[in-house]
């Protein structure tokens, strides 16, 4: 391999990386904005205490976005109750303040510790889900369940919405996503005034980074052509229109993308194009 050809691939790992970082940051400032949010409109609040809760998430979340560097360089493993603490932790604000009664059930202490990156993944489809359910403004109450059976980390969240969410729903696509980029699996089961059970399945050891993608001669045309599209910021909708199939045909093809690549998300994705 020549020197140039090393280069090439350790600045798409270096994009890859930066994606996924960038990814990570927007999930926690959407929380954050969304408490922020949730306490202003609070009615157990007056304006003083409103102001100055608002002042303390605020200096809490600048403090967090200072400090995530040294994150990044902290223990590769994670137990699986202290990664379901910090989760709590990232979603308390929310919580406290939002319309949303969020109920965990804990793991078992003795679950396998989770890779960090298999840890941050799972965080952030729980973050989505609550924010999708939050801004769907169709339930009171969800409940986040982790469980970790040796092999893979088990998660359950479960609403009392209108039950009429599905998988293909825009709502659901960063969790969609990020599943498959894990190639994980995962149930949607929702029942007409009874609400939806989401249920998904994440394996801890993962696959290696497969080659990069103008490399991988197994994408078909059809798969590089989807590809194209997403490395220009192009929507599903615009992307089906372009190449006159459906939505969600281009839903499955960037999910078989999303699983070649090993990307979490369209942002990798197109980082990894370019």
């Amino acid at each position: 391999m020549t020197s140039a050809s090393t280069a090439s691939r350790s600045d798409r790992v270096w994009m890859s990386d930066h994606a996924r970082a960038l990814a990570e940051q927007t999930d926690r400032h959407a929380v954050t904005l969304e408490s922020l949010l949730a306490i202003l409109r609070s009615t157990r609040l007056d304006d003083r205490a409103a102001r100055q809760t608002a002042i303390d998430v605020a200096g809490s979340a600048l403090v967090a976005l200072r400090s995530s560097e040294d994150e990044r360089h902290q223990e590769l493993l994670e137990s699986v109750v202290d990664a379901f603490a910090h989760l709590k932790a990232e979603l308390r604000p929310l919580v406290r303040f939002g319309e949303l009664d969020v109920q965990y059930i804990d793991p078992p202490v003795n679950g396998r510790a989770l890779p960090g990156d298999v840890a941050q993944a799972a965080r952030a489809i729980v973050r989505n889900a609550v924010l999708a359910i939050a801004d769907g403004a169709q339930a009171r109450r969800v409940r986040v369940q982790w469980d970790c059976d040796g092999l893979h980390l088990l998660m359950g969240i479960r609403d009392d919405g209108r039950g009429e969410l599905h998988a293909h729903d825009d709502a659901l696509r960063p969790i969609v996503e990020n599943v498959a980029a894990l190639d994980g699996e995962m149930t949607v089961s929702s029942t007409l005034g009874w609400g939806t059970d989401i249920g998904i399945a994440i394996p801890l050891d993962l696959a290696p980074v497969p080659s990069p993608l103008e490399d991988a001669a197994e994408l078909t045309e059809r798969e590089r052509d989807v590809l194209r599209h997403l490395a220009l910021g192009a929507r599903n909708a615009e992307i089906a229109r372009a190449m006159g199939i459906s939505p969600h045909t281009v839903k499955f093809y960037v999910s078989k993308l999303l699983r070649k690549a090993g990307a979490r998300n369209r942002a990798e994705l197109a980082a990894l194009m370019r």
